[in-house]
Formats: C-alpha cells, sequence, structure tokens
C-alpha cells in the first residue's frame, strides 16, 4: 500500500502547481514524474500509466525532447540553458537539466525544468523589429520628402505638354503613361510617409464593429472587389475598446484590401470577433480578438514568413507596405497579430487588440 506522508503530498502539490514544465525521470531511463504544465507545453496527453514508462516511448512524438534526455547521465557539464523549438507547434521552450543524487552523491535520476518562451521571442522580435524600423524610418522619411517634389514637377510638366500636342495620338499616350507612372510613384511616397511617421493615437472608447464596418465601405472605394462575398459576424457583446477608430479602420481596410487583390475577384471574406484573455506572460487581461479568414490562394511559408515585413510584396505594382502599416498599428495598441496560411488552402489573420491600452503603447 502506498501511503503518502503530509511531506510527500506538498511536494507533489508543488510540482502540479508549478507554472514551470517539469519532468523528472529515473536512472533506468523511464518516467519518475511530469506536471501538468510540461504536458501542455508539449501537447501530449496525460495517461494513466505514464508513470514508470520508458522516457524515449512515452515521448516518441517528440523526438526534439528525447534528444535533450539522451545522454543526460553521461554528462559531466549541463547547460544551464538550452533552447528546443518546436515547430509543428510554432513553439520555443527554453530548459534546464539537473542530475538528481542521493546520500551517497550517486547518480539516480536527472529533472528538467521547462518554460514556454514563445511569447518572449515573439516580444524579443517586436523590439528588434521596431530598432530596425526606427533606423529605416529616419532614411525613409528624407527620401520620400525628396522625392515629392520632382514627382510634382513631373504631373504638372507632362499635363502642360500634352495640350501642347492635342493633335499627336503617339505623344498623348507616352505622356498618359508619364502622368500614371508619376502617380503610382507619388502614392508609394504618400505611403511611405504614412509608414515612417510615428503613430500617435487619439484613444478613446472604440467600437471594433464601427470599426469593421467602416473598413468593408472603404475598402471598396480603394480596391476592386469583383463578386468575392463579405460575411461580418461580429456580436452585439463584444466590449468596446481604448484605442484609435481611424487607425482601427485603416488596419481592417489594409488587411481586406490585401485580400481582395489575391483573391483576384473570387471568393469569400468571413470577419468574426469574440472576446478573450489576452496573454501577456501574466494572468492576461481581456482582449477583442477579430479573425480575417479568405478562402483564397493562401501563401508559401516563404512569403507568409515576411509578408508583414517593410517593402516586401508579391504584387508587380505593389509598395510592400499595406502590412507593414497593419503591425504598425497592431503594436501601437499594445496587441498581437498572428497569420495561419497554406498554399491553397486560403489565409487566416489573427488581431488581438487588448481592451485597455497600456502606457508604454501611447
Amino acid at each position: 500500500m502506498d501511503v503518502q506522508g503530509p511531506d510527500d503530498r506538498f511536494f507533489r502539490h508543488l510540482v502540479s502547481s508549478m507554472r514551470n514544465g517539469v519532468i523528472a525521470i529515473h536512472r533506468s531511463g523511464t518516467l519518475a514524474l511530469m506536471n501538468d504544465e510540461a504536458y501542455r507545453i508539449f501537447s501530449l496527453t496525460r495517461g494513466v500509466d505514464d508513470v514508470g514508462r520508458p522516457s524515449a516511448e512515452l515521448f516518441r512524438q517528440r523526438p526534439e525532447l528525447v534528444r535533450a534526455l539522451s545522454g543526460v547521465f553521461e554528462m559531466t557539464t549541463l547547460p544551464n540553458r538550452a533552447e528546443l523549438r518546436l515547430k509543428d507547434l510554432d513553439r520555443v521552450i527554453g530548459y534546464t537539466l539537473s542530475q538528481v543524487r542521493d546520500e551517497d552523491g550517486t547518480v539516480i535520476g536527472a529533472v528538467v525544468f521547462f518554460k514556454d518562451l514563445t511569447q518572449v521571442e515573439q516580444l524579443e522580435e517586436r523590439e528588434r523589429l521596431r530598432d530596425r524600423l526606427a533606423s529605416l524610418g529616419e532614411m525613409a522619411a528624407g527620401i520620400a520628402h525628396e522625392l515629392k517634389n520632382p514627382l510634382a514637377g513631373i504631373e504638372v510638366m507632362a499635363g502642360l505638354l500634352r495640350r501642347q500636342v492635342p493633335d499627336s495620338p503617339d505623344a498623348q499616350s507616352l505622356l498618359a503613361d508619364i502622368l500614371s507612372e508619376a502617380k503610382l510613384a507619388n502614392s508609394i511616397v504618400v505611403e511611405m510617409l504614412e509608414f515612417v511617421r510615428p503613430i500617435r493615437l487619439q484613444v478613446e472608447h472604440t467600437g471594433i464593429p464601427e470599426a469593421i464596418h467602416g473598413a468593408v465601405q472603404l475598402a471598396d472605394t480603394k480596391a476592386a472587389r469583383g463578386s468575392i462575398a463579405v460575411d461580418v459576424r461580429v456580436p452585439v457583446d463584444v466590449p468596446q475598446i481604448q484605442g484609435d477608430q481611424h487607425q482601427l479602420t485603416q488596419l481592417f481596410t489594409n488587411l481586406l484590401i490585401n485580400a481582395y487583390e489575391a483573391m483576384e475577384g473570387r471568393g469569400r471574406v468571413a470577419i468574426t470577433a469574440s472576446t478573450v484573455l489576452q496573454d501577456d506572460g501574466g494572468e492576461g487581461r481581456e482582449a477583442v480578438r477579430v479573425e480575417m479568414q479568405d478562402n483564397g490562394p493562401g501563401m508559401s511559408p516563404d512569403v507568409a514568413e515576411h509578408v508583414f515585413d517593410p517593402f516586401f510584396t508579391t504584387k508587380a505594382q505593389g509598395s510592400g507596405l499595406g502590412l507593414a502599416i497593419v503591425r504598425k498599428i497592431v503594436d501601437a495598441h499594445d496587441g498581437q497579430i498572428d497569420l495561419r496560411t497554406v498554399p491553397g488552402g486560403g489565409t487566416l489573420i489573427r488581431v488581438t487588440l487588448p481592451v485597455s491600452v497600456s502606457r508604454d503603447a501611447l
């Protein structure tokens, strides 16, 4: 009969309550202990007979973990901190290894402590991106200001020249092309200035439904929707957030325009919203999550990885700033944006915006 004393029960309650994942194995390689957080981190299901099973068998779905545990009893120096990248879960795990010794100093087992670093890495990447954008913005702003005047001069002179050669169809055609290209270049310059300009939020109680419906109307004036159906399903009880109405409308407009252009006038875009708890490394805070799902062509992994980068575009005449501006607006609202896509399987973009904006975001 297995009788646990108060100390044993306290120890097990302590381990099960930890916010870090804990896995302990015997010297023989069998599992001695694994808490709920470890099961969650590695997306494994607890079995009633897990304790006592060989760890290599138990973790066969997680070969990265098996490799981390292999050789732990032969190592003379264990790593203070190492990382695992679980690509199928899109998760980064930090861990430390320790050998368990008895009273005589004999190694009788090993213990691994895990921490989900995905959120930390995302925050670090956001900081690195902000640093890159700051230096890029200074350069781009200077270039944009220098380009606006000559572009305006080209448009004016081409317009005057068109009026002076009304009877020359060839000249009229060439000048029309010059004017069209000058206008396109000017629109890119304007978009660049909008991108590099610091966002100053005009924070007020803002309704997400109003921002989404405004975006649908605005997108129709800026891009050809064709026969694409837009299905907006936002519950009436979605809370208002502290946000900038204009910026949020611009955010959803850019997402819709990007979807329209990718879908080439055919298909469906579904927009939904729900109330969630945003994981900010603490207990979480109330947020509104907007999901925009289309049934378009999707993207390859290489394209999806860079789609929010400034000046990255797959379009012949795109500036590559539309989705970069989206990310900038989301960051300004202290939110999160995620993308899920497969070639031929459509694209899901998820925007999570906290109900209240922290002071650091203002």
